[in-house]
């Protein structure tokens, strides 16, 4: 067993407790500028007139992600993070889930970056989380196949748990070969997904995983079999009804650095309406194959372009303009950083930081236009040691350092509770000579060379003086306040401290700079 186990146990436990007592309370300093009740009414009705355009099937592509859609939620203040999920389980007793990842994301193991884990650990805990819920996952696709053996250990994995998988071939010329792709060896040498019901959901744990390419490829197998079937597509981003370059749109450019995708107006919607509709370069370069389906299948294609494939109704729930375009602005700048870290790692190459850098330029923000990075990059320079910053609900912000007992990021939840909790900044809650202890644990006996305590120690060790300190107790109960909340370090933290603060909920961003490597 690893050293971590029970530290990870402890702190779940204790950050699951604090959660409850707090459960339903909303923050009343945030500002909304999304109407979530109001987009749940219309999109359902949206996709319910979808659903009745066709017989006896409808693939209904889901993009982004049906749980815990923490971008649109970021983007969109107001937003709920399950809003599609809501949605769907209103349609349960007539829809089934078939789970898409490409094979490619398999061999790198690539990580959902909101949730840190990878996408085909991902597929499983989606599948539960369904399953959960009430919903049928009637089986797992696994796109752009060529034999890998990540893939082959995968599918093994998932047929043991009696799950179906289905394998989707990469198709030479894809997309603009539409002869071959519409023929027995394009889209039907992949294996035909035998579902259930009238309504089949398409979703993924992440973009680039193949949705579209699914659903198509269905229909040209159902149209084999004589069966009418129909496509329709759930996507959030890019909105389509607000300006090409709003912050909202730049921001899912930002989100997608790693795809390549590029937000653009509709040619074809353009061209059949006169009215420009914003989407983006997949879509567009799909519809060609999409057209010559539907004309394979019923004579003519139901939709002009791919903006009419959509149902997206985020753009008629935006109540406060100014508030989702200073959201997307602070979302770019986070998603530089995020993205300049993994340079640092040697998990992205430079090319995706140089295109949010463009996006930044064409939004005309800077780094310094997120005051928690200015004020964490001030104290680092004015301190020669690694620093912290928050900031909290109220607009103030919070500064902590490195020191002998703590890590920066520690202290800064320290500092953060505290105030929040109007304890006197001078209050040690935690006395060092209760720390004292838990370094020397660290370093002699589990073998560790950094004996400073990382965030989960101190909320541990917090949450053992709350049994005895009422000042401890009061800084414990506002974790919860911290949700939503933006931070920065001025250096990069370690797997454990990210981890943390991604189960409290706060948008932490770091300087591309190693600790170890800074010279202070």
């Amino acid at each position: 067993m690893r050293k971590t186990v029970i530290k990870y146990f402890l702190f779940d436990v204790i950050f699951t407790a604090v959660q409850n007592m707090h459960r339903g309370k909303r923050q009343e300093t945030m500002r909304i500028g999304f109407d979530n009740d109001k987009y749940l009414k219309m999109q359902s009705e949206h996709i319910k007139e979808r659903i009745g355009q066709f017989g006896d099937k409808l693939y209904l592509e889901f993009g982004g992600k049906l749980f815990d859609d923490y971008h649109a939620s970021r983007v969109l203040p107001g937003f709920a993070p399950d809003s599609k999920l809501r949605m769907l389980m209103q349609l349960s007793d007539y829809a089934e889930i078939v789970i898409v990842i490409n094979a490619a994301d398999i061999e790198k193991n690539k990580v959902r970056s909101d949730l840190g884990i990878t996408y085909d650990l991902d597929v499983l805990r989606l599948r539960d989380e369904f399953q959960e819920k009430g919903l049928y996952v009637g089986s797992v696709v696994i796109t752009r196949y060529a034999g890998q053996n990540s893939a082959d250990q995968f599918k093994a994995k998932l047929e043991k748990k009696n799950i179906k998988v289905y394998l989707h071939y990469t198709i030479e010329g894809y997309p603009s070969n539409v002869p071959l792709i519409v023929s027995e060896n394009g889209y039907g040498k992949n294996d035909y997904i035998e579902t259930s019901r009238p309504l089949v959901v398409v979703t993924a744990p992440g973009p680039g995983s193949g949705k579209m390419a699914v659903c198509l490829s269905q229909l040209y197998h159902h149209n084999l079999r004589g069966v009418k079937a129909g496509y329709a597509k759930f996507e959030t981003f890019p909105i389509w009804n607000i300006p090409l370059k709003h912050p909202i749109n730049l921001a899912y450019e930002a989100a997608t650095a790693d795809l390549n995708d590029v937000n653009m107006i509709d040619p074809f919607h353009l061209e059949a309406y006169g009215e420009t509709a914003v989407n983006y370069n997949r879509d567009i370069e799909i519809f060609p194959v999409l057209n010559a389906i539907f004309e394979g299948i019923y004579g003519s294609n139901p939709y002009k372009s791919p903006t009419d494939m959509g149902v997206n109704m985020a753009g008629c729930c935006i109540v406060d303009d100014e508030v989702c375009r200073q959201a997307s602005l602070m979302e770019i700048i986070r998603r530089y950083y995020t993205t300049l870290n993994k340079v640092v790692r040697d998990e992205a190459p430079e090319s995706e930081a140089y295109k949010i850098e463009l996006l930044m330029k064409q939004a005309k923000i800077t780094t310094d236009d997120r005051s928690v990075t200015l004020a964490a990059r001030k104290r680092a320079d004015e301190l020669g040691v690694p620093t912290a910053a928050i900031e909290l609900p109220d607009g103030h912000i919070i500064t902590s350092k490195t020191s002998d007992f703590l890590g920066a990021s520690a202290a800064l939840l320290l500092n953060a509770l505290k105030y929040l909790a109007g304890v006197d900044h001078d209050t040690k809650l935690i006395k060092p000579e209760a720390i004292e202890p838990i370094q020397n644990l660290k370093v002699r006996y589990l073998g560790g060379k950094n004996p400073r305590l990382h965030t989960d120690e101190v909320l541990i060790a917090l949450s053992l003086a709350a049994c005895t300190d009422l000042a401890a107790k009061r800084s414990l109960e506002q974790l919860p306040k911290l949700r939503g909340c933006q931070a920065h370090t001025s250096v990069m933290l370690s797997e454990v401290d990210m981890k943390i603060f991604k189960k409290l909920g706060v948008d932490l961003t770091c300087e591309p700079v190693q600790a170890a490597k800074r010279r202070y």
